[in-house]
C-alpha cells in the first residue's frame, strides 16, 4: 500500500544492493527489537549486544527510545496515538539500516502488539526477531533508577505503561529473555545464540 501524499515520488533503484553490501560486512543484516516494560533492562540488554557484535567485527546500530525521541520524534508524546507514530517512524529508519547491510537493535517498550506486528511487517519473514525481555512489574518498580515508577504511582505522570497503560506482551516472540533473573553475560549470550542460528552471524563471529 502505498501512503505517499505525492504522485510525483519514483522508488530509485540502486546497483549498490544489499546484498553487496551484506558480504561486504561478512554478516545479514537484521532488525533485534527488545520489547518489554521500562526497567526491564531493554537498553541495557541492547548495548551489551550490540558491544559483542562489534567487537566481533559486525556492522551494528542501536535505536534507543529516549535518544530517539531528542531527535526523530521529539514531537511526539506518550498518548496511544503518538506511540503508534513513535513505532512507525522507527520501524521505517530500521528498515532503511537493513538495506545498509546493518544489524539493527532496537530497544522500546512498545506496549502494544498491533505496532511491534506492523514492524514485523515492514521486512521479510525471519528478519523481525522479536526479543522480549521478561521482568516482573515489582522488579521493574525496584530498579526505578529514574523515578518513574514513583511518580506514575503518584499520578504525576499519565499513560504510564504497567502503570495507567497496558503493555501486551508478546504471543509468540523469537525469544524471551527472563532479564530479572538472568545475568547480564547470560542474557547477551542468549541472544548471540539466536544470531548464530538464524544464521545472521557466524558460529565464531561475522563469518
Amino acid at each position: 500500500m502505498n501512503n505517499n501524499k505525492s504522485s510525483n515520488v519514483v522508488w530509485h533503484h540502486a546497483t549498490v544492493t544489499r546484498e553487496r553490501r551484506e558480504a561486504l560486512n561478512g554478516h545479514h543484516s537484521v532488525m533485534l527489537w527488545f520489547t518489554g516494560l521500562s526497567g526491564a533492562g531493554k537498553s541495557t540488554l541492547a548495548h551489551a549486544v550490540e558491544e559483542h557484535l562489534h567487537q566481533n567485527g559486525c556492522r551494528t546500530f542501536t535505536f534507543d527510545g529516549d535518544n530517539v525521541r531528542h531527535g526523530l520524534c521529539s514531537d511526539l508524546g506518550f498518548s496511544a496515538e503518538d506511540r503508534v507514530e513513535n513505532i512507525r517512524r522507527v520501524g521505517e529508519m530500521a528498515k532503511l539500516f537493513l538495506e545498509a547491510g546493518v544489524i539493527a537493535l532496537t530497544a522500546f517498550i512498545s506496549p502494544f502488539r498491533s505496532d511491534r506486528e506492523k514492524v514485523r511487517s515492514l521486512v521479510p519473514h525471519g528478519e523481525f526477531l522479536e526479543i522480549y525481555c521478561r521482568c516482573p512489574l515489582e522488579i521493574c518498580e525496584q530498579r526505578d533508577i529514574k523515578g518513574l515508577y514513583k511518580r506514575a504511582r503518584a499520578g504525576e505522570i499519565k499513560n504510564f505503561t504497567g502503570i495507567s497503560s497496558p503493555y501486551e506482551e508478546p504471543e509468540d516472540p523469537e525469544l524471551v529473555v527472563d532479564t530479572g533473573v538472568l545475568s547480564l553475560e547470560d542474557s547477551v549470550t542468549r541472544v548471540v545464540e539466536l544470531l548464530r542460528g538464524r544464521g545472521v552471524i557466524g558460529q565464531t563471529g561475522n563469518d
